[in-house]
């Protein structure tokens, strides 16, 4: 596929067919996103290829609790889980949600599950000092991980950059015997979609563009 058509067809799939991903195609995936960028090229990129169905399961139920939150929030018109304003709902409403659907359920349904990490020995985290949620790791991992996303829609696969269960990152990493100095920066469900977007819906350049500072004119074509 033409790059701009990936690009812009590269939607979030959580519902997938029986349809398995044959080795050589997730080798072929992951041949050409390691060529996504790092801090320094130290490339502290891992990725956990699960297959094992209690393994899926398990990970599911682990997003379950933070799903619940989500659910809540977005209920009560927070935005969820946001790291600048604490949780309006109360512990006992996030418990009473009864049904978070493919928020842990993709996890059990795709045929595999690429656990995302990265050794945060390797990244130069300039920001650890402020008083702010740090993300600037993130740019030593993310990059790997959408590269993940486009090359298997290339391949006509789909999936989605999930962190659900990462907020139960500790039983995360000792289910997948992840050592401490390594983080979890997604679980990317994979597989054949069973529906297929063809146009997505996003801001225009014009809304999220600032000339020069923060709130000067949009750049426009």
């Amino acid at each position: 596929m033409e790059l701009y058509e990936v690009m812009r067809t590269a939607f979030s799939a959580r519902e997938f067919t029986d349809d398995p991903v044959p080795d050589e195609v997730l080798h072929r995936i992951l041949e050409h996103a390691r060529f996504a960028p790092s801090g320094g090229n130290r490339q502290g990129a891992h990725a956990i290829v699960v297959r094992e169905q209690a393994t899926k399961d398990a990970i599911a139920e682990l997003a379950v609790e933070p799903a619940k939150r989500y659910l809540a929030q977005r209920a009560n018109g927070e935005s969820p889980w946001n790291p600048l304003e604490p949780p309006r709902v109360s512990a006992e409403t996030i418990a009473a949600v009864e049904r978070v659907g493919a928020l842990s359920s993709q996890y059990s349904r795709a045929p595999v599950l690429l656990v995302v990490c990265v050794d945060l020995g390797v990244v130069a985290a300039v920001d650890q000092d402020l008083d702010r949620v740090g993300v600037i790791s993130g740019a030593s991992i993310y990059p790997f991980a959408w590269n993940l996303l486009l090359a298997a829609r290339n391949e006509g696969f789909g999936g989605t950059l999930t962190t659900m269960p990462i907020a139960r990152e500790p039983e995360l990493q000792a289910l997948l015997g992840i050592p401490a100095h390594v983080a979890v920066a997604a679980v990317i469900p994979l597989g054949r979609p069973v529906g297929r977007l063809t146009k997505l819906r996003r801001r225009h350049v014009e809304a999220f563009t600032h000339l020069e500072r923060w709130g000067g004119a949009p750049l426009t074509a």
